[in-house]
């Protein structure tokens, strides 16, 4: 065996709960300049690249007194048992997808609104700017500290059996989405059968019929080659819910306050690290895509929009929320003009 072994997740949790979330234990007793992050994601994959990026400068920064280790795909568990172990502080930092944040953050729900974000541009200025910081913030009454936003892409329609031009093209398709109640409103909106299922069983059930399409950023489509039993690519880009990059609000409290900026302001010198790689991945996802001759399809958004209103509505629960909601969609992105 090579490399050391990595610490189990007991060995997490049982750390965090010695340390009071400070960071694991180690064999040679507590390491208090040592960040412990986790990432479902494989090594290589942008967001990871980014927390590494972050630990780096934290490291030069501080002479190496902080410093970041990440522990990549899964290695700790999946995102939800990450995040739980994040919030009593066995784990220090954690990127996880903001959507599963929503059923304990209520505005943790308005960036996955389908439609809300008009470009990858206006996404990235909302996140970047004022509305991004209210959400950030949301998150530490339920202790958590939200450090920056990632990318998860743009996600888009893809199909067996017909293109998708407008949404009535999706009526009575069955359509794989994420285990998640708006996803599935957002189809129903379309007049579409939402089916959850796991990611892993999409291309099977896609060759078996047992749903006609499914929805997704070009990357994740083209790397699963999810094109061979569905190629009709649809450009919808519906949902645009980003990642976060979370520290667990115990380990938070344990900096100083000049720590704490400095900390804040490594993971913000990430963030064009990871678009850079993720911009160049999704090109390449799609110049593969036209190589392998799927019919890409680029659609007029405004009918799409229209029919998901009774899902804004509907989660869109309190003034508070539709006020953050609108916040976004005022703020004015480079690809506006």
């Amino acid at each position: 065996m090579t490399g050391p072994a990595l610490p189990s997740r007991r060995h997490v949790l049982a750390g965090g709960a010695a340390a009071g979330g400070v960071a694991l234990a180690g064999c040679g007793g507590l390491d208090r300049s040592l960040l412990r992050a986790a990432d479902a994601q494989p090594d290589g994959y942008p967001t990871v690249e980014a927390v590494r990026e972050m630990g780096r400068l934290l490291a030069e920064r501080t002479g190496g007194r902080l410093r970041i280790k990440v522990y990549a795909g899964g290695q700790l568990g999946n995102e939800k048992d990450t995040l739980e172990i994040t919030l009593f502080g066995g784990l220090d930092l954690n990127r996880v997808s903001i959507a599963p944040l929503g059923s304990i953050v209520p505005e943790a729900v308005v960036p996955t609104l389908p439609f809300l974000f008009r470009s990858t541009a206006h996404m990235r200025a909302a996140l970047d700017g004022a509305p991004g910081d209210a959400i950030l913030a949301a998150l530490e009454p339920h202790k958590l500290v939200g450090l920056c936003f990632y990318d998860a892409g743009a996600r888009s329609f893809y199909t067996s059996k017909r293109p998708v031009h407008g949404p009535d093209d999706l009526r009575g398709q069955k359509i794989r989405v994420l285990n998640s109640d708006l996803f599935v409103s957002m189809i129903e909106a379309f007049g579409g059968n939402a089916t959850p299922m796991a990611f892993s069983e999409v291309y099977q059930g896609l060759m078996q019929g047992v749903v006609d399409g499914a929805e997704n950023n070009p990357p994740s489509y083209e790397s699963t080659r999810h094109f061979e039993v569905a190629p009709y690519y649809s450009l919808t880009e519906h949902v645009m819910a980003p990642e976060v990059l979370v520290m667990s609000l115990r380990t938070w409290r344990t900096l100083s306050e000049a720590d704490q900026a400095l900390v804040r302001q490594c993971a913000r010198d990430s963030v064009p690290v990871m678009r850079r790689i993720w911009d160049a991945r999704t090109d390449s996802a799609m110049a593969k895509l036209i190589e392998q001759g799927v019919e890409i399809i680029r659609p007029d958004r405004a009918p799409f929009a229209a029919k998901v209103k009774p899902v804004w509505d509907r989660y869109l629960s309190t003034l508070q929320l539709r006020a953050l909601a609108t916040a976004i969609e005022n703020v004015e992105a480079a690809d506006d003009a």
